[in-house]
């Protein structure tokens, strides 16, 4: 199966159906567009004049609040329609943005140690090696270069469907190879799209082998007590769907990686 073909087509049939993943960057959030991008507090104070790397973002959101903020943004996307939207917002508003069609395993068009900031939302349960993506985030990253990223939780993507007592049933193995089987619990899956599941040994431990240094994580609150059984805030009581993480890129020692640590302080 061709991931990038099947995912591309999936998010540009998500622009046509006004999906909440091409959603524009409003007028009031690019008012305060630091503020919007940096609820935990991870950016710099300013990123004015920095080379950020909008990665699998595109949809006319991050990129925008990025040039509103003074930076010079380039994204890199699958989808050809996610990208019309960043250059449609771009070139309303009057800034400046790099747009590439491509892989966030495979970032060939990009140059080494050319980037300031990697931001990528959650897109890494799309490709079936996360280490490959990681190993070209930390190529293209300058030394002490930072990488925020979201991923999709393990254990959220094992489950498979409910009880009749309303109990979420994990269905799914663990230790498993390619992509993951449509199953009846969809309220954190894309339709349409191939996805897979990462462990934590490579989510963070790859992370880490890759030449960066963990700075923070945290888990998005997505749990209501008050969401009836089903609704995927109901869900989140039971199963966190997501992660953040802060790293660092480890700098390069005599052209070389020198060995990264994990290290929360």
């Amino acid at each position: 199966m061709n991931y990038r073909r099947v995912n591309a087509a999936a998010y540009d049939r998500m622009v046509e159906g006004g999906s909440v993943f091409a959603k524009v960057a409003s007028d009031e959030e690019v008012a305060e567009p630091l503020k919007v991008l940096d609820g935990r507090g991870w950016l710099p104070a300013s990123v004015a004049g920095l080379n950020v790397l909008c990665l699998a973002a595109g949809g006319g959101w991050q990129s925008i609040l990025y040039a509103a903020a003074g930076a010079r943004v380039t994204v890199v996307d699958l989808s050809t329609e996610m990208l019309r939207l960043d250059e449609r917002e771009a070139k309303r508003r009057g800034y400046a943005v790099t747009l590439h069609e491509g892989s966030m395993d495979d970032l060939v068009m990009l140059a080494d140690a050319t980037f300031d900031i990697v931001h990528q939302p959650v897109s890494t349960c799309y490709v079936p090696d996360i280490e490959a993506a990681y190993r070209e985030i930390a190529r293209v990253l300058r030394d002490d270069g930072l990488y925020i990223s979201q991923h999709k939780q393990p254990t959220s993507l094992q489950l498979t469907h409910r009880t009749a007592e309303g109990q979420y049933v994990v269905g799914l193995e663990y230790y498993r190879e390619g992509p993951l089987p449509t199953t009846e619990d969809d309220s954190y899956r894309e339709s349409g799209t191939v996805e897979y599941l990462h462990r934590w040994e490579q989510i963070v431990g790859g992370l880490c082998r890759s030449g960066f240094v963990l700075e923070d994580l945290t888990e998005p609150y997505r749990a209501d007590r008050t969401s009836p059984i089903g609704h995927y805030r109901h869900r989140g009581r039971y199963v966190a769907p997501y992660v953040r993480t802060k790293a660092r890129r480890v700098p390069r020692t005599g052209g070389s990686v020198v060995e990264s640590r994990l290290w929360v302080p």
